[in-house]
């Protein structure tokens, strides 16, 4: 079985990661920020102060500082995004070095497929920057008798009409300008690789959505102001096509707590993208 279950525990080496203020501009207009929100878009406009928002951890030293090669051999081509969470411990500066440690926190058996979670933990100054959690989907990799790990339902949003609802344009070529900020997989960019996955045609990133997402948040519930951004969480339940529309559901969960999910498409094509959102803020 080429994934090894006793990798639970294994850490990475420690890595220092740099960014810049071009880099946080380059991310924001990734997520289709640009001219009606200046403070993330530029660092020169009159009166203004760079920010920066709070989903770039995702973009930080991408590839980088995982433990993920401690997990044993797979086809990379069978492995999906499941989840994403960001923990920011305080707001990420406009430029700055951090070290970043991995884990490897869990690994389950779900029979024709494993889940496998990893945990990378940014520091600067000696203080907690940031924590980012994930878990990949990995098929064919299960059936070692190990324990299924958690299910069911999380972060359900009521029956109800949501509280607030955010819908953003995606561009056709959204892609290629997300794709700059570090994951350069073909499978978001060359119609030929897409096919091979199964697609008429590539893909947007996940966390290119997911930037998205938290955009909508960070406006809506946080005042723009990245401070009162503490977690978010969420699970990509479906791809995204460059060029469609997503709408951002957000329901009140009671004080500093917010559900959310993100749809893509319009009409009878109009579909979940994610689900089990949750953000917590002040």
């Amino acid at each position: 079985m080429p994934l090894n279950p006793d990798a639970v525990g294994a850490t990475s080496d420690p890595i220092e990661v740099s960014w810049t203020s071009k880099d946080a501009l380059l991310y924001a207009v990734g997520i289709g920020a640009g001219h009606e929100e200046l403070p993330f878009t530029t660092e020169n406009s009159a009166d203004i102060e760079q920010a920066v928002f709070p989903t770039f951890p995702v973009v930080i030293g991408y590839g980088r500082g995982s433990a993920m090669g401690k997990i044993g051999t797979f086809n990379p081509a069978m492995l999906v995004h499941g989840q994403q969470a960001i923990t920011l411990h305080r707001p990420i500066p406009v430029e700055g070095t951090v070290t970043i440690s991995g884990e490897i926190i869990g690994m389950y058996d779900k029979g024709k497929a494993a889940v496998v979670e990893s945990r990378n933990t940014a520091v600067m100054d000696g203080e907690p920057l940031y924590t980012t959690t994930m878990s990949a989907f990995i098929r064919g990799e299960g059936g070692w008798g190990g324990e299924r790990g958690p299910s069911g339902p999380k972060n359900v949003p009521p029956e109800s009409a949501p509280d607030h609802t955010v819908g953003y344009q995606t561009s056709r070529d959204q892609a290629f300008v997300y794709r700059l900020s570090g994951d350069r997989n073909p499978l978001h960019t060359d119609p030929k690789f897409a096919a091979m996955g199964g697609f008429d045609t590539p893909i947007l990133h996940g966390l290119c959505t997911y930037g998205f997402t938290g955009r909508a948040l960070l406006h809506t519930v946080c005042d723009s102001d990245p401070s009162k951004f503490r977690h978010i969480e969420g699970r990509f339940a479906s791809p995204v096509f460059p060029g469609e529309a997503l709408t951002i559901r957000m329901w009140s969960d009671g004080p500093g707590k917010t559900l959310f999910t993100t749809s893509a498409g319009e009409g009878d094509t109009e579909r979940i993208v994610i689900d089990q959102g949750l953000l917590e803020h002040s």
